[in-house]
Parts: C-alpha cells; structure tokens; sequence
C-alpha cells in the first residue's frame, strides 16, 4: 500500500472519530452535567474549555491558550483559570465522563453494550496506546488518565487522546509553516474549510483578522479579496500533509488491516453522531473540505 493510501487512511479515521470525540460539546447531557457542576449554560463555552482543559489540571490562561493555540488568549482568560473556581478538574473529569456515558447511550441505544461497539474500542484503545505524546500537551494529558471500565468510555478516551495527538501535531505543523495563531485561522478559510464567520467563534476581532491577512499577502499566500493564491494553497495542502504525518504512528502500530476494521466498525456509531442534528454542519477544522 502507498504512502499516499496510508495518508488517507489516516485521515479518513479522524474524520471517523472525531465527531464521536466532538458530541460531548453540544450534547445536552453534557450541558446538564456542567450546570450541576455549576457552570453557566447560556453558551458552550464554559463547559468546553472545562471539559477540554481538565486534563491538564488546574491550568492558566496562557498554557491553555498555548494548546489550544487557534483561539484569543483573551477569550481563553474569560473562562480560565476561573473555571477552576467552579469546580476542581478531578470534578470536571468526573463530570466528563458522565457526560460521555449519559449521551454516547441516549445516541446508540442498546448498541452501546454491543460486541461490535467493544470491538472497535479495543482497537481504537490500541492505536490510542501506542501514540507517542512527546511534544504533545494534550495528548498527553488525556493519555495520563486511568482507561475506564466501560467500553464506550474507552472508545471516547481513545478518540480524544487521538484527536488531541492529532491536533498536537497539527500545531507542529503550522508553526513549521510559519503561521500563527489568526494566520492559520485566515489561511484556513482562504481556501474555502469553512467561511470566516466560522472562525468568528475564535475570539480574534476584525482588526487582527484583518491584519493577519495583509500579513499573508505580503508573504504572496493571500489575494487582497481574501482568497489563497496558488502558494497559499500549497501551503496549507502542505499543512494537511505533514498533519497526517505526524497523525500516522498510532495508525502504523495498528497495522491496515485493523485500521480498515476500525473503520468498518465506527460507521454505524458515526452515522448515529451525525444523523443526531448536534453538531453544526460547518466547522472550523475542515471536515469534508481539505
């Protein structure tokens, strides 16, 4: 098999998997879990950056924003460290997984006890396993924590811990390609992931997109009317590669005839996550687009 095929593989699980990762942010059970914990519901934002920053403890600003890297250091100081004056992070940990329990059994019904749903969760747990996370903040953090006794909480663990690992990666690269924070959100729409409103929900205002973009044209990688040129495509084509790249270990430790029985496995759960109308139909990473 080629390496290109390998590639695509690789991306093709993420694909798989991430929306089983991403429900636990728009999931109703979710918000219940996170206003019993205290946290305000009006928006998802209090609970994301709860659920997603837990992992590494007791966190700032400024390390929170260093991983999740996309989004305004600003924004990210709305909610943390104060989110940690609503509940400690072992409660938030706790509170996640009742989160993925609750909402993975109101998705898939009696098939969240089934011999295939365990199937693919040992699988997903294996390649999870055998991640590498030097470098890897998120990562890490999420493969630190003690695996569950259930098979659908491991499913979701090892989605996280290989989206995050992913995700991890994906910042490598793009530091590599010399784009920071806005830039990489600028580019991204300039070739059409996502409209830039989209990317609204990062907090930057219309002042530093504006001036990430002429940033980017002076670099040749921007036409003036916002769209790529032919080298801000290469570019970001470039990203996605060396994402994928950097994405294939846990893959490779797998081997492709376990990847394409993973991947067997996770249709149904997928089509359940996206057939349930909770996550948006655009989204700042691209899906479907790149």
């Amino acid at each position: 098999m080629s390496a290109e095929i390998e590639l695509g593989r690789v991306r093709h699980l993420w694909q798989l998997l991430e929306p089983l990762h991403a429900v636990l942010y728009y999931a109703p059970e979710s918000f219940e879990e996170a206003a019993a914990l205290g946290f305000k519901t009006d928006e998802r934002w209090p609970s994301y950056f709860a659920w997603r920053a837990a992992p590494l403890g007791a966190a700032g600003r400024e390390q929170v924003a260093s991983a999740f890297y996309s989004f305004n250091p600003e924004m990210v100081g709305e909610y943390v460290p104060a989110a940690w004056d609503v509940a400690a992070p072992e409660a938030v940990l706790a509170a996640r997984e009742r989160a993925v329990d609750r909402t993975y059994r109101a998705l898939f019904g009696d098939r969240v006890g089934s011999a295939e749903l365990a199937e693919a969760a040992a699988l997903a747990r294996r390649a999870a396993e055998a991640a590498v996370v030097a470098g890897r903040p998120l990562a890490a953090a999420n493969a630190a924590l003690a695996w569950p006794d259930a098979p659908h909480l491991v499913l979701w663990r090892a989605a996280t811990i290989l989206r995050e690992h992913r995700g991890d990666g994906h910042l490598a690269a793009t530091l590599v390609a010399g784009l920071d924070p806005v830039e990489s959100l600028v580019s991204f729409a300039a070739i059409g992931a996502a409209p830039a409103a989209t990317f609204e929900s990062r907090g930057w205002s219309a002042a530093a997109w504006t001036a990430a973009g002429e940033r980017l044209v002076a670099r040749g990688l921007l036409e003036k009317d916002g769209t790529a040129t032919e080298a801000g495509r290469a570019l970001r084509a470039e990203v996605e590669r060396r994402t994928d790249e950097l994405a294939a270990g846990p893959w490779e430790a797998l081997g492709a005839a376990d990847m394409a029985k993973l991947a067997d496995l996770l249709g149904e759960f997928w089509v359940a996550v996206i057939g349930s109308g909770l996550l948006p139909g655009t989204n700042t990473l691209g899906i479907g687009k790149v």
